[in-house]
């Protein structure tokens, strides 16, 4: 997509919120980061010098007199939210009179668009279902994410870092949470909106959209591919697949986790069904990463791409 393309793009009034994520995402993981980062130093510093531990207020900016030791909610915490909700009010305001909203035409139904997008919020849902079955990639993950944000409580029992800013002693939750709300979500919004063009079609970085392009790409079944066709064959081929895929990405991320001394002392405190918990949703997380992959990449080099692994009668994986 050429500059033009993404600056018409990008000012549609749908796409708003989403250019603004471009910004605004970035800035913010950066600021918390780097918030985290000054965290981690002053608490290595004071694990450096127990005498400086028992007099420091263990906040990122040192002490100073004439400063209030402790912060109250109010005025101070009740000042910065009033103030927050009148400038983001103001821009609403601004936003919704400059703006016109993005309403269309009564339904024509001698007329369809050359691309039926969804509202900027379910576009990344729209890409998922390019790459499962309806029913997962639009009622399964959404499920998952719900119940995995519901039984984060009740797997992360570290203590530490409530309260504060720090990575040193959260990487898993931070990465964890980094991972499925920039890659998966943030990551599948900015594809759907910036990558997919006219009739959906998978448009790389530089291609001008031709709205009347028609793309025959070949998806082929991974049991296909190795000479599979009776059902059973490709149920039974499909759950070896993936049951291999989940226990050698189980492996890995067991060794990766388990690389340093904090991550050891994690491990101790976690059940078995804690410790599987964690795992499970962190495999499943991965394989969209990886059915995108298997989709996009044999094309680079002239070679059919991969729909389905598992394929049975109720349902396609």
């Amino acid at each position: 997509m050429d500059w033009h393309q993404i600056w018409e793009n990008a000012t549609k009034p749908d796409n708003i919120p989403i250019a603004a994520m471009l910004f605004l995402v970035p800035f913010y993981t950066w600021y918390g980061l780097r918030q985290a980062f000054h965290t981690d130093r002053l608490i290595a510093e004071l694990e450096a010098d127990p005498q400086k531990a028992k007099t420091h207020h263990r906040k990122i900016f040192p002490f100073k007199p004439g400063w209030e030791r402790e912060v109250h909610t109010w005025p101070y915490l009740m000042r910065i939210e009033f103030l927050a909700a009148v400038i983001v009010t103001i821009i609403l305001m601004i936003w919704s009179i400059t703006l016109n909203a993005p309403l269309e035409e009564p339904a024509n139904p001698n007329l369809t668009p050359n691309e039926s997008r969804a509202p900027w919020y379910f576009v990344g849902l729209q890409e998922m279902l390019v790459y499962f079955d309806p029913w997962i990639a639009g009622v399964l993950m959404p499920t998952l994410i719900i119940i995995g944000l519901m039984v984060i409580p009740y797997i992360d029992t570290n203590p530490l870092g409530n309260g504060y800013y720090t990575f040193r002693q959260r990487r898993i939750a931070i990465l964890g949470f980094c991972f499925g709300f920039l890659v998966l979500w943030v990551g599948m919004v900015m594809v759907g909106t910036f990558i997919r063009g006219p009739g959906w079609i998978w448009f790389w970085p530089g291609e001008t959209w031709d709205h009347n392009a028609l793309v025959f790409e070949v998806n082929r079944d991974l049991p296909d591919l190795v000479g599979i066709t009776s059902t059973p064959g490709k149920f039974i081929f499909g759950g070896l697949v993936v049951g291999l895929y989940y226990l050698a990405t189980g492996y890995a991320l067991h060794r990766l986790m388990s690389i340093t001394e904090f991550h050891r002392k994690i491990y101790r405190r976690l059940s078995l069904l804690q410790y599987l918990t964690i795992q499970a949703f962190a495999i499943t997380m991965i394989g969209l990463p990886v059915k995108m992959l298997l989709r996009h990449l044999p094309r680079a080099f002239g070679l059919p791409a991969i729909k389905y692994i598992w394929v049975t009668p109720w349902f396609n994986v």
